[in-house]
């Protein structure tokens, strides 16, 4: 998609930020603990390189991705340090990964099996982290036996370097530990079960780090944190409090494209779903549901120059209505989302209107959007 350079709206990223949120957490990295920064989904919609370079001048160690895409991206702009592949490769990409050093996630051992043969075919070694599935029900080894017979295929096997084995928590931004104490419990079994010793065992995340929960990991998979964002993000409940600082590092702004006085009985946008009872003032906005601002932000309050105004009728695919309190100018400054925390537009406040979280908000904004940059 062709960023939209010539209409006046941006996402605009502080990476001063971000790199405070990660020094702040290095400085609360246990003992010989590591931080590795998550920049999948082009870094939350944050911008993968620039965000890959700033986690890199802070303090981050290595990275963790969705897709070897996004592995082959970070090497592609020249980040050297570990790269990891959370999610499942198809294995006839295995001697790619090898390739570019990167490494990727085992969830079978069926996938390990296949990858052994082309690995075998090119004479390449891949290096590996061993997934469990401690109860989230989605990628990793669960069964006993299976992880067993895993162990055994990769004892001494030239094609694989285990370099970790990790497991990912369900429940661990949750106030109520119950079910991340079972999972901690089912983790440490198939940890007893290990034949082969990987570099790194790593399980925690941003919340395990912040809420500071009881457990030891190599690496800390630092995600939303870098962004300054609570992973504890339920909708229109409080943030469980954080042990680190976290500055938010994401504003998005766009500017009032046209502004216009209708008439008792208009009506504004698809469906008509607001008219106008007397005469009213209404600015359209450059923006819509293209970009990631979604249909359900209809009644949101953004902010037109210094006021706070409503979004009447639908959003539409690039452009929505505001009801403006009197005329305004075309060209008025419009902040959709602060990075100020307390303002009634930031992006948790956005996410409560969606009945959503932060993280989908910030994914959602599409690469229409530019981005752009200050340290």
């Amino acid at each position: 998609m062709v960023p939209a350079m010539h209409r006046p709206a941006q996402i605009n990223v502080d990476l001063g930020a971000i790199k405070e949120n990660i020094k702040n957490e290095v400085k609360h990295l246990k003992d010989k603990q590591q931080l590795w920064a998550v920049v999948k989904a082009n870094a939350y919609g944050h911008g993968a390189i620039p965000v890959a370079n700033a986690a890199l001048q802070a303090g981050a160690t290595g990275f963790c991705v969705a897709t070897l895409d996004e592995g082959l991206e970070l090497r592609e702009y020249g980040i050297p340090k570990p790269v990891l592949v959370l999610g499942i490769v198809p294995v006839q990409w295995t001697p790619l990964a090898a390739q570019k050093n990167i490494s990727l996630t085992v969830g079978s051992l069926e996938w390990l099996k296949a990858a052994d043969k082309i690995l075998a075919e090119t004479n390449q070694a891949l290096k590996i982290h061993l997934g469990i599935d401690s109860g989230m029900g989605r990628i990793g080894f669960s069964e006993d036996d299976e992880f067993i017979a895993a162990n055994k295929f990769l004892q001494d096997n030239p094609h694989f370097e285990v370099e970790g084995m990790f497991t990912h928590f369900s429940k661990a931004d949750d106030a109520d530990t119950s079910y991340f104490d079972y999972q901690v419990k089912r983790f440490k079994h198939m940890q007893d079960l290990l034949t082969i010793k990987p570099k790194y065992i790593h399980v925690a995340n941003t919340a395990t780090s912040i809420f500071n929960r009881k457990i030891d990991s190599d690496i800390v998979r630092f995600g939303i944190g870098i962004y300054g964002l609570n992973p504890s993000s339920t909708p229109n409940t409080d943030d469980l409090p954080s042990e680190v600082p976290l500055k938010p590092a994401l504003s998005f702004t766009s500017a009032l494209s046209f502004v216009k006085q209708i008439h008792k009985g208009y009506g504004v946008g698809y469906g008509a779903t607001f008219v106008a009872d007397k005469d009213q003032w209404i600015g359209t906005v450059p923006v819509g549901y293209a970009d990631g601002w979604q249909r359900k932000m209809q009644g949101f309050k953004v902010k037109v120059g210094d006021e706070y105004c409503p979004i009447v009728g639908r959003v539409c695919m690039d452009q929505f209505m505001v009801l403006l309190p009197h005329k305004m100018s075309a060209g008025t400054p419009v902040e959709l989302i602060s990075a100020d925390p307390t303002a009634p537009n930031n992006i948790k406040a956005v996410a409560d209107q969606a009945d959503t979280i932060h993280y989908e908000i910030a994914c959602l904004l599409s690469d229409r959007l530019p981005r752009v940059y200050k340290d």
